[in-house]
């Protein structure tokens, strides 16, 4: 019952906030790099925000580290999506709020300098990488999903790291986004705010599981995203292209707008390939090194990516006759 109750909660504050958006145009308008084409009411990703905050209503004395930090990344970047902000201020509140969540974690009495250092390089960039992937309807929810879907699991049936309901009011907001994104014809996008604050919370957990059973496996449980997003990086690097403009390079976007596969098809294929992957490191756990069980997932899904410069070249060919 509680979880119903948590649903038509948010489903109202979504509903609140499509009249707020529509009140001050907060709106995405497609460019020829988009994977849209009709205007969309932008930021209804807030709901996740709005899920962290009944959580943390409940669970003041625990969470408040965790709920600032959120609450930092998601102000920061609901202005992002109303009026652009340079990449120094969103990144140095990104560094802040990452601070926070490790101070939580108790991260800096248990990691050497150069450890902290890799940890932070790692959560800002897979933030940000989250935030890359979300250019099409459903993506994001359907992902997130995915991931939270795997970490209740273990949660649940392999190792107890954190409470339940923290996973599972992030799952219920993510059903109600879906439920206005997840069409042919999307009511709202998630915006900076809606992918970088379920990054954030994401990374958080992912975090917190791997301290606690100390294995960097749980990395895994985001690596469809985290191949795509790091495999783009380099390919635009390669081309000598600014990174943080704007493009149509990623897999899913070359599968959408160069094949013209139904958006909500190639996200449903992402998630689907995230939870197969999951189910092998959750199988695989303690059974296999970690070193061989990364090589293991990473291998084929570098393979997988490498079919982009093929479609591509194809694509090119194509055009050009």
């Amino acid at each position: 019952m509680e979880y119903i109750i948590l649903g038509i909660l948010l489903m109202i504050l979504m509903l609140l906030y499509f009249k707020v958006a529509n009140h001050f145009n907060i709106i995405d308008k497609p460019n020829q790099r988009s994977s849209h084409t009709e205007i969309t009411l932008r930021g209804g990703g807030i709901i996740f925000w709005f899920a962290a905050l009944l959580y943390f209503l409940q669970h003041i004395q625990v969470n408040y580290f965790f709920f600032v930090g959120i609450t930092m990344v998601s102000l920061v970047s609901f202005w992002d999506d109303i009026q652009s902000l340079s990449n120094k201020v969103r990144i140095s509140i990104h560094f802040i709020s990452i601070t926070l969540i490790f101070y939580d974690l108790q991260l800096f009495d248990l990691f050497p300098i150069w450890g902290i250092v890799i940890a932070y390089i790692l959560s800002i960039g897979l933030i940000n990488a989250y935030n890359f992937m979300d250019g099409i309807n459903g993506i994001t929810g359907l992902y997130t999903l995915a991931v939270m879907g795997s970490l209740l699991y273990v949660n649940t049936k392999v190792q107890l790291f954190t409470d339940g309901n923290l996973i599972r009011y992030g799952m219920i907001a993510s059903l109600v986004f879906l439920f206005f994104n997840y069409r042919k014809k999307a009511k709202c996008f998630a915006g900076d705010v809606g992918s970088i604050a379920i990054a954030f919370w994401i990374i958080y957990l992912v975090l917190k599981l791997s301290l606690i059973t100390n294995s960097l496996i749980w990395l895994l449980f985001i690596a469809v995203y985290g191949v795509d997003a790091i495999c783009t990086i380099m390919h635009r690097l390669y081309l000598k292209q600014n990174i943080f403009e704007a493009h149509r390079l990623h897999l899913y976007q070359v599968l959408s707008n160069e094949y013209k596969i139904q958006h909500r098809l190639v996200s449903l294929y992402y998630a689907l390939v995230q939870i197969g992957i999951s189910i092998l490191v959750v199988f695989l756990y303690q059974k296999i090194h970690d070193v061989l069980l990364f090589a293991i997932i990473i291998t084929p899904l570098l393979l997988i990516y490498t079919l982009k410069f093929y479609l591509l070249s194809k694509s090119n060919l194509r055009l050009k006759a």
